[in-house]
């Protein structure tokens, strides 16, 4: 991944309205599928990573236009790419990849993206994802990519150069970012930017309380140190980024859509309450940050992962004249719930970006979806030292990078957690 330090740049108001108008291509922006498949053009989407995430993005996509297909699908596992494949042909005759081009081990997703495909689905966990996405549009290809965008300050640079050169080249890039394709929160936001509830003043994000969607995958006793971590992904860094950025990102991206800008400051303060076994790596389980915007608003972001305790997950917007969950509703001077039909974001997202692909009018999330991460980035390194992080220190000065000394199998000791006023940034 590059090193070389990356120009600041704010994802504004005025490019996020770019951005809606490029989603608005046809009915599709709407939630609405062509009448016959005969009046759209083909495409073949190529699926990397055949996990439940995987399977589950393809199966949206599928559902989300006609005449599209999975064509190539690929894993690292070959256990998993067959139990995905068993998921796939599900799908009848919209999976039409033949075995010769179902691939398995560390080239899977070169091969996947070198196969004739016009799209690929990146759904590989995500401290694999700056490599992938490179190689998505060095071969020009369009990219659905799963968030986050990567687990730390190096591999955001890698995501920024990749999204810089998918514009260069015409492609798109649409992120997992489900929330900014929904009808729901389109409308409420742009409530907010049209001046709602007046000028911004705080806000607070939360994804708090229990968490049983990835358990924990006991080692076996043939699997080496790098096998049962990348199996047991969500545990560890180097290949989630810690919960606050592989999950908690969602909240904290609509936060950056609602401000139209990033923020320049975090400090923040985490642990491991419940899960302090080895089967949870050395990830912690709750984070507390507070973000710094410009024009001094500050935000309080909250994140948990702890079994039978209050669960919260959601965004709330103070302005001068009145408040909104940036969802539904907003309270105050003007009293207003959204009452439209609202749509399936996951498969929103994919509508939208085949829409674009087709009306030739590219839709390019990337570096959105890497200004995301950074914060949330910030925010666990912030947590993890216990140290004030800034966004222009870590944009451009960190030299944190958490790829392993080698892709293969074998030892990769597991870093002790992380003990803030010990561990310093990096």
């Amino acid at each position: 991944m590059p090193d070389n330090p990356v120009t600041e740049h704010t994802t504004t108001r005025r490019t996020f309205m770019g951005q809606a108008a490029a989603l608005g291509v046809g009915a599709l922006a709407a939630g609405a599928l062509p009448a016959r498949a005969a009046d759209v053009a083909p495409l073949r989407v190529g699926l990397i990573g055949c996990g439940r995430r995987g399977t589950g993005a393809a199966n949206d996509c599928m559902k989300a236009s006609e005449n599209v297909t999975i064509s190539a699908a690929g894993d690292l596992f070959p256990d998993a790419l067959e139990a995905g494949l068993e998921k796939l042909r599900r799908l009848g005759d919209r999976f039409t990849a033949a075995p010769e081009s179902c691939f398995s081990g560390w080239d899977a997703y070169q091969r996947v993206i070198d196969s004739d495909v016009d799209v690929v689905l990146l759904c590989e966990p995500p401290g694999f994802r700056p490599l992938t996405l490179r190689a998505a549009v060095e071969a020009g290809k369009h990219v659905f990519m799963e968030k986050p965008a990567a687990v730390d300050p190096a591999g955001v640079r890698s995501v920024l150069e990749s999204a810089r050169m998918a514009e260069e080249k015409g492609l798109s890039i649409v992120a997992g970012t489900q929330r900014r394709h929904q009808p729901c929160y389109r409308d409420i936001v742009q409530r907010i930017h049209d001046g709602a509830i007046g000028d911004i003043v705080s806000a607070a994000c939360y994804w708090i309380g229990d968490y049983d969607y990835y358990p924990a995958v006991p080692r076996q006793a043939d699997w080496s140190d790098m096998e049962w971590q990348i199996r047991n992904w969500n545990y560890f860094t180097w290949l989630s980024g810690d919960h606050i950025v592989e999950q908690h990102l969602h909240n904290i991206d609509v936060i950056n859509w609602v401000l139209g800008a990033h923020p320049i400051k975090a400090v923040g303060m985490g642990g491991r309450a419940q899960r302090t076994g080895p089967e949870y790596g050395h990830i912690y389980d709750h984070f507390s940050v507070e973000f710094e915007y410009p024009g001094d608003i500050r935000v309080q972001s909250l994140c948990r992962q702890n079994k039978d305790t209050y669960r919260r997950v959601g965004e709330y917007i103070v302005g001068t004249k009145g408040a909104s969950d940036a969802a539904r509703n907003i309270t105050g001077t003007e009293q207003y719930q959204f009452q439209g039909q609202d749509a399936n974001p996951y498969q929103q997202e994919h509508a939208n970006l085949i829409a674009a692909i087709r009306a030739g009018e590219p839709l390019n999330e990337g570096r959105a979806l890497a200004e995301s991460t950074l914060a949330a980035v910030m925010g666990r390194m912030s947590a993890y030292t216990g140290q004030e992080v800034a966004w222009d220190w870590a944009l451009n000065e960190s030299q944190l990078d958490l790829t392993p000394p080698a892709w293969k199998m074998g030892p990769l000791p597991v870093p002790p957690v992380a003990v803030p006023g010990i561990d310093g940034l990096v």
